[in-house]
């Protein structure tokens, strides 16, 4: 469940509830979404963090109705205003997606035509769920919107090829073509990927500025802690298809209590401390999702790993005195707290497995 689950914020724009997707393949069945629930309440930011590979872009791809095509095998729900997207029939699924559900894609010179002018495009976006518009009138609308983020002298560049925008003029054309139809749900896949840390915060504020003036939510995807730091209300820690910890974001920079959001923290560098400080990469690599290992999946590379955390599976469960915060982790409250304190205090993992009595036990 949802780190917002227990909040008093009415009901969720979007919930997600035990989405499974998986794509049979000559190899096997890949198990990229397995079991995921989450939600996303109006006017706040949801992000989605985790390694390349976790299942982050198949489940946002899953809500739009995207993976349909590419023979996915879907199972749990996707509840949008009441309406069930995974069952939902295509064309109504395509009257919601791009009108009431936008997304903006990891690559903007990938995600627009080469071939066709930018106000080409966004007037195709606007006339796509308003075929009653005239062109001028969208051309109008395409004019509002790149001015709307930001593109200066938008009447000329309307008419310019996407070669001729910047990486991050593209970025904002795309976010232009998004919020074509000011969406209800806005759902943004590493939007900052490939841009310098500069025209990264400029992107960042701008969305934070549009979910203010248009009341949008914003489910964002990134592997970037950074990013959701300046962004999300909530956060979801996703890892081999699962989601392993969700928290509000104060609560998950303060005091995580996943192993695996533990390095992903670490693995940040920082402005403080001493300069020779090493950073603290998470061991080993991301199971197969053809076949995870059993147990909990994050054993392989777990520091703390137990015996019996290759047995048992763990479920995400609420931490006590903390109904908003959930983790999927078999060692114990105060041992995960006392850990992430040594950790905090900038020992290494073997010294906080030391402290906490656990390095003997380790099979």
């Amino acid at each position: 469940m949802s780190a917002a689950a227990s909040s008093p914020r009415g009901e969720p724009l979007l919930r997600v509830e035990d989405l499974r997707v998986e794509f049979p393949t000559e190899d096997g069945v890949v198990h990229a979404v397995d079991g995921i629930t989450y939600q996303v309440h109006a006017g706040r930011t949801l992000g989605i963090v985790g390694e390349s590979g976790s299942g982050k872009t198949v489940s946002s791809l899953t809500t739009l109705g995207l993976t349909r095509r590419q023979g996915a095998r879907v199972s749990g729900k996707i509840l949008f205003e009441g309406h069930d997207l995974v069952t939902l029939p295509e064309d109504q699924l395509r009257a919601i997606r791009g009108n009431q559900i936008a997304m903006i894609f990891q690559d903007p010179l990938s995600s627009l035509h080469p071939l066709y002018k930018v106000g080409a495009q966004l007037i195709g976006a606007v006339r796509a769920h308003h075929p009653e518009a005239s062109k001028a009138k969208a051309r109008e609308r395409a004019v509002e919107l790149l001015g709307l983020v930001g593109i200066p002298d938008p009447a000329r560049r309307v008419d310019e090829y996407p070669h001729e925008f910047s990486g991050g003029m593209r970025q904002r054309a795309m976010i232009a073509m998004a919020l074509a139809n000011e969406p209800r749900l806005l759902i943004a896949d590493e939007p900052t990927t490939a841009l310098d840390v500069t025209v990264q915060a400029q992107i960042l504020a701008l969305m934070e500025r549009l979910q203010h003036e248009l009341g949008m939510a914003i489910l964002i995807i990134t592997h970037d802690l950074g990013v959701v730091a300046e962004m999300a209300d909530d956060i979801a820690v996703m890892y081999a298809g699962r989601i392993v910890e969700t928290a509000s974001a104060a609560r998950l920079f303060a005091a995580p209590e996943h192993p695996y959001t533990w390095g992903l923290l670490k693995s940040i560098p920082r402005l403080e401390g001493a300069r020779e400080e090493d950073l603290v990469p998470i061991p080993g690599t991301p199971p197969s999702l053809i076949s995870p290992p059993a147990g909990c999946h994050f054993h392989p590379r777990c520091r703390y790993v137990q015996p019996e955390h290759k047995r048992i599976d763990p479920r995400l469960e609420p931490v006590p005195d903390e109904p908003d915060q959930h983790v999927a982790c078999l060692l114990e409250v105060s041992v995960r707290r006392r850990i992430w304190g040594l950790l905090s205090a900038g020992r290494t993992p073997e010294e906080a497995l030391a402290a906490v009595g656990l390095l003997e036990t380790q099979a």
